[in-house]
C-alpha cells in the first residue's frame, strides 16, 4: 500500500496489491481523474493518461487575456467537478454567493500524506484500529475569488480494493457562502461500456437487483424521503457487458449515509461516464458563515476483476471488519425470538413468559418484546412518543419481566420507534411544535404518525432521556430501533427560513448523534436498525447497528431474493433473517418450517412466532435448528459468500454457497420456487473450494440432520467445473420412486468438508 506524488508530472497514485486509483493536477491546477482499476506499476509519467483537447463547442479556458481553446473543463474527466466554468456537465459542487452566483473555480494548492484514516465527527465512516493498515491523502484546492477551501479526502487499505472518499468545504469568506450540493464523491469514466446494476423495490420487496446497459443522459437511483428508502438502496455498480459473478470488471459506489440521497451515472456525447453519489441536492441548502466548515457523507468505491461477487466479498470483509464496531462486532449473534408476528399489540406478561418459556425450552438465547408495551399503546392510533411502561399490560415494568425472562437463562430485548410521535400521545399534546410540519399546509399522515423534529437537539435530548432510563432501569441486552414511515412537509419551527435546508441532514445527525450516545452508554447492547423493514437498510447505519432488519416479509421465498440482492454489498452478519410462521403473515404461502430455516440460515437467524403454537415436530425441528446454526454460523458469517444461481434469471432456482477462509468447510443452500415435472437434470457449479482438495459432502434433511451422499469424495474442482448434481436420484434425497417430485418452495442445505 503506498500514497505516491510525483512531482514532476504532478500527479498521486494510490496503490495496494489489488487496484490503482490515480489523479494529476492540470497544467492550470485543475484536479484530473486518470485512472480506477487494477493495480498499475507506479513510475513518473503517468500524466500521459490525462486526456483533453477543445471540443465543439465546449468553452476552452481564457484568463489574463489569453485564450486556451485546447483545455476545457467539458472535455477533462475531473475529480471533483462544478458545474459552470467551463464544465456544462452535472457536477459535483454548488455553492451559492452572495451576489448570486453559484460559479465556482477550485484550484491546486496544497496536499499532505499520512498513515490512518480520520473519523468523520459526527458521520459515520469506515475505519482503522492501527494507523499502519491504511493511508490518507488530503488534496487542498481553493477558490481565491469567493476564498473557499475544497479539501479532498482519499484512504487506501492494506487489504481492501477499496477507496474511501469524502470531501470538507471550508468558508474564509467574511460574507458567508451556501453549500447547496456537496456530493461524496465523483468518478469520471473514458467510456460507457457498463451495465448499471441497482438495489430497488419498495417495502417488503427490498434489494431486488436491476441491470441496464448505460445509455447517453442520466441513469439515477436516490431518495427524498428522509431516509435511505425501501425503493433504491444507496448504492451502485457498474458492470462490463460480459461480467459475471466470477469474471470480469465491476466498479462499486456504496455511499455511507442514511437519509436523502442521489447516486448517477451520466454519459457525455464522447461517451464518458460520470458518477456522482452524495447528499441530495434537493431540499439541501447548509448555509457556512467565515470560520464554519461541511463535511460530506464518506463513499466507498470498490474495484474487483473477479465479477460481481468479488466485489461482494470486498465490501463484506471491510465493513463487517472496519465499519461495524463494538462488542458485536466479533461476537456471534444469539438466536432471537421476537413477538411481534405472534401477539402484535396484543402484549401482557403472561403472554410474553409463556413464549419466552416455551422458546428458552427450544434453545432460543434472547426474547424480544416488540410494539405495544408503552404508553397507551393498545393499536397503532396512540401512545408513540410515550416511552413509559403500561402498567396494564407488564403490572411490574420491563424491569419486572426482563428480570423473569433473565431469570430462565435467557437475554431480554425491547423494541423503540422514537422519532416518531402519535397525535394521541402526551408527548404530542405537550410538545405539538415538535413534530415536522409546514406552517399553513395540511400535513400527511402514515401509519397514523407525525415525524418528530430530530434535527432539534431538545427533541433529541427528551428522547435519550426516555429511552436511557428504561435501559438503566432494565436488564436489556437488545434494541430494535425502528422508523416507520417517510417524511412529508419537512419544516422545522426551530431555524429560521435561511436555515430549512438543513434540516434534512440535521435530522440524520442526531439520529446518529442519538445512537452514539446510546451505544457508549451501553456498550453491550445489541443494536438492530430496522424502518418499516429497509426503508433504512445501509452502510451508514451499519456504523451504529451492527445488523439490520432486512425486510417485513418474512416469506422464505421472497427473503431469498431479498437476501440475495442485499448481500451484494452486505454482509451476511448484517441481515436480521427470522422464521416465522405458516401460512405466512404477509402472503398466506405455506412453506415448511425446514424451508423457511434455510433461508433465515443466511443471515443473523431468529424465529417470529409463537412456538407453543407449533407441533411436537415442527418444536423438535427448531431444537435441531438452533443445533445446526450454532454450529456453522462463523461460517456463515465470517466466510466468504459465493452467488451460484441468480432468482431473478433462473426460472424460479437459486444458490449460494459460504466457504470457510481457510476453505477447509463450506455451507450451500439451493432454492426452488417451483416444482417442474419431468424436470431436466441440474446441477450447480459451487464456488471458492480448494480445487486441489477433496470434499465429504452431506445433504441435510429436515434443514439440520446431514446425510453423507453416497458418493465417496468429491473433489473441488469437480464440484466447481462440473457442479454438484441436484437431481440425481442416487443421492437418495427425493420422495419416493420419483427423484423430481419434491413439491414447490424446496430448500437443500449442502454441507462440505475438506478430507
Amino acid at each position: 500500500m503506498a500514497i505516491i506524488f510525483h512531482e514532476s508530472d504532478r500527479t498521486f497514485h494510490l496503490y495496494n496489491d489489488s487496484i490503482s486509483y490515480c489523479i494529476a493536477v492540470t497544467k492550470y491546477g485543475h484536479l484530473a481523474g486518470l485512472y480506477f482499476g487494477k493495480k498499475l506499476r507506479d513510475r513518473d509519467g503517468l500524466s500521459h493518461l490525462l486526456e483533453y483537447s477543445g471540443g465543439n463547442q465546449s468553452p476552452g479556458l481564457y484568463e489574463d487575456g489569453v485564450e486556451d481553446p485546447s483545455y476545457s473543463l467539458n472535455e477533462i474527466r475531473q475529480e471533483y467537478p462544478s458545474f459552470g466554468h467551463g464544465d456544462l456537465r452535472q457536477g459535483a459542487l454548488v455553492i451559492g454567493q452572495k451576489n448570486g452566483s453559484r460559479i465556482t473555480d477550485f484550484r491546486y494548492v496544497s496536499h499532505r500524506i499520512y498513515d490512518g484514516k480520520p473519523r468523520l465527527a459526527g458521520l459515520p465512516a469506515v475505519y482503522t484500529e492501527e494507523d499502519s493498515e491504511a493511508q490518507t491523502l488530503e488534496i487542498t484546492l481553493r477558490d481565491e475569488l469567493i476564498r473557499t477551501d475544497l479539501i479532498l479526502l482519499y484512504s487506501i487499505y492494506n487489504d481492501y480494493p477499496a477507496i474511501a472518499r469524502s470531501a470538507r468545504i471550508e468558508c474564509h469568506n467574511p460574507e458567508g457562502i451556501t453549500v447547496l450540493q456537496a456530493a461524496s464523491a465523483c468518478l469520471d469514466l473514458p467510456d460507457s461500456g457498463y451495465e448499471m446494476l441497482e438495489l430497488a423495490g419498495g417495502w417488503a420487496r427490498e434489494c431486488h437487483m436491476y441491470c441496464n446497459p448505460l445509455r447517453p443522459g442520466i441513469q439515477s437511483v436516490y431518495s427524498r424521503r428522509g431516509n435511505s428508502s425501501s425503493q433504491f438502496n444507496p448504492f451502485l455498480a457498474l458492470l462490463r457487458p460480459d461480467t459475471t459473478e466470477t469474471r470480469g470488471e465491476a466498479l462499486g459506489f456504496s455511499l455511507l449515509y442514511s437519509g436523502n440521497y442521489l447516486a448517477q451515472t451520466d454519459v457525455d456525447y464522447r461517451d464518458v461516464t460520470r458518477v456522482t453519489i452524495g447528499i441530495h441536492p434537493d431540499g439541501f441548502a447548509w448555509p457556512l458563515e467565515e470560520g464554519q466548515n461541511f463535511q460530506t457523507p464518506e463513499a466507498v468505491l470498490v474495484y474487483s476483476d473477479e465479477g460481481l461477487s468479488g466485489m461482494s466479498r470486498a465490501y463484506h470483509r471491510l465493513y463487517s471488519r472496519r465499519l461495524v464496531r463494538g462488542y458485536w462486532r466479533d461476537h456471534e449473534r444469539p438466536i432471537l425470538l421476537n413477538n411481534w408476528e405472534a401477539t402484535y399489540f396484543g402484549i401482557t406478561e403472561e403472554k410474553m413468559l409463556n413464549i419466552a418459556s416455551k422458546a428458552r425450552d427450544l434453545g432460543v438465547d434472547l426474547f424480544v418484546m416488540d410494539d405495544g408495551w408503552f404508553g397507551t399503546r393498545n393499536h397503532d392510533h396512540a401512545g408513540l412518543g410515550d416511552w413509559y411502561v403500561n402498567r396494564d399490560k407488564l403490572p411490574q415494568g420491563v424491569r419486572g419481566l426482563a428480570e423473569k425472562v433473565t431469570a430462565l437463562g435467557m437475554k431480554f430485548g425491547l423494541w423503540f420507534e422514537p422519532e416518531m410521535v402519535n397525535e394521541d400521545s402526551e408527548l404530542y399534546r405537550a410538545h405539538p411544535d415538535w413534530v415536522l410540519r409546514t406552517p399553513g399546509r395540511s400535513a400527511s399522515k402514515t401509519r397514523h404518525q407525525w415525524v418528530l423534529d430530530f434535527s432539534r437537539d431538545d427533541v433529541m435530548e427528551n428522547l435519550y432521556q426516555q429511552m436511557s432510563a428504561i435501559l438503566r432501569d432494565a436488564p436489556i441486552s437488545y434494541v430494535k430501533w425502528d422508523m416507520n414511515r417517510s417524511m412529508s412537509e419537512v419544516y422545522s419551527a426551530a431555524y429560521p427560513p435561511e436555515q430549512q435546508g438543513t434540516v434534512y441532514h440535521r435530522y440524520i445527525l442526531n439520529v446518529y448523534a442519538l445512537y452514539e450516545r446510546l451505544r457508549t452508554e451501553f456498550p453491550h447492547i445489541l443494536f438492530e436498525s430496522c424502518a418499516g423493514g429497509g426503508a433504512r437498510f445501509d452502510a451508514g447505519m451499519l456504523y451504529y447497528a451492527p445488523q439490520g432488519w432486512t425486510s417485513d416479509d418474512t416469506d422464505a421465498m421472497e427473503r431469498v431474493s431479498i437476501q440475495y440482492g442485499a448481500s451484494v454489498v452486505y454482509p451476511l452478519s448484517s441481515l436480521g433473517a427470522h422464521v416465522s410462521a405458516s401460512p405466512n403473515h404477509q402472503l398466506s404461502r405455506v412453506t415448511s418450517i425446514a424451508t423457511r430455516a434455510a433461508t433465515a440460515y443466511f443471515g443473523t437467524f431468529g424465529y417470529e412466532l409463537d412456538p407453543n403454537q407449533l407441533s411436537p415436530e415442527d418444536q423438535a425441528e427448531i431444537r435441531e435448528q438452533i443445533r445446526f446454526i450454532k454450529q456453522y454460523r462463523r461460517i456463515i458469517h465470517q466466510g466468504d459468500l459465493y452467488r451460484l444461481e441468480n432468482p431473478y434469471e433462473n426460472n424460479g432456482e437459486a444458490a449460494w454457497i459460504c466457504v470457510s477462509l481457510d476453505r477447509s468447510q463450506a455451507v450451500a443452500a439451493y432454492f426452488r420456487f417451483r416444482q417442474h415435472i419431468t424436470a431436466p437434470l441440474s446441477r450447480i457449479r459451487l464456488a471458492g473450494l480448494d480445487p486441489d482438495a477433496d470434499y465429504k459432502v452431506s445433504y441435510c434433511r429436515n434443514s439440520t440432520e446431514p446425510v453423507e451422499l453416497p458418493f465417496g469424495s468429491v473433489g473441488g474442482d469437480e464440484l466447481m467445473q462440473y457442479g454438484l448434481i441436484t437431481s440425481d436420484s442416487r443421492s437418495g434425497i427425493h420422495n419416493g420412486i420419483y427423484p423430481d417430485r419434491e413439491g414447490d418452495y424446496l430448500a437443500r442445505i449442502y454441507l462440505l468438508e475438506k478430507l
